[in-house]
């Protein structure tokens, strides 16, 4: 049974764990920016928060890279949402599909929303305090 006051922060929790999680994706895109033929990848974040918040959740599964590894999953999905590849603005010739443009953009982006989601917790947090002190 969850309180009134983890109800009223869910929204934001469940927000924030998805914009870490995507900061994760575009960070692992911008380390692999050399690798030949890695694939960018990346997140509906509106879909992903909307099968958050409607509780269907994943864990994000680990690839294997020999037999002795752990099963991984080729349907990777974060928090329900599955992961996507992102369009090819410019095609390299070693087949990788980073753009640091796009990167760039696409993280400063997510860093934004990250930071303003974290001030509407804090000012919910400050509001439900006045309310108890009150």
């Amino acid at each position: 049974m969850t309180s009134r006051i983890d109800q009223a922060l869910q929204f934001q929790q469940t927000a924030l764990r998805l914009r870490e999680a995507r900061q994760e994706l575009i960070a692992s895109n911008i380390a692999n920016a050399d690798t030949p033929k890695y694939q960018a990848r990346d997140i509906d974040f509106a879909s992903a928060l909307q099968n958050a918040l409607g509780g269907q959740t994943q864990a994000v599964p680990m690839a294997t890279g020999a037999s002795q590894h752990l099963g991984g999953s080729s349907n990777a999905s974060v928090q329900g949402a599955p992961l996507l590849y992102r369009s090819v603005v410019q095609p390299s010739a070693d087949g990788n599909t980073v753009d640091m443009n796009v990167e760039r953009a696409q993280f400063a982006e997510n860093t934004i929303r990250h930071e303003a989601s974290l001030k509407f917790v804090s000012q919910q947090i400050k509001d439900i305090l006045t309310v108890l002190q009150g």
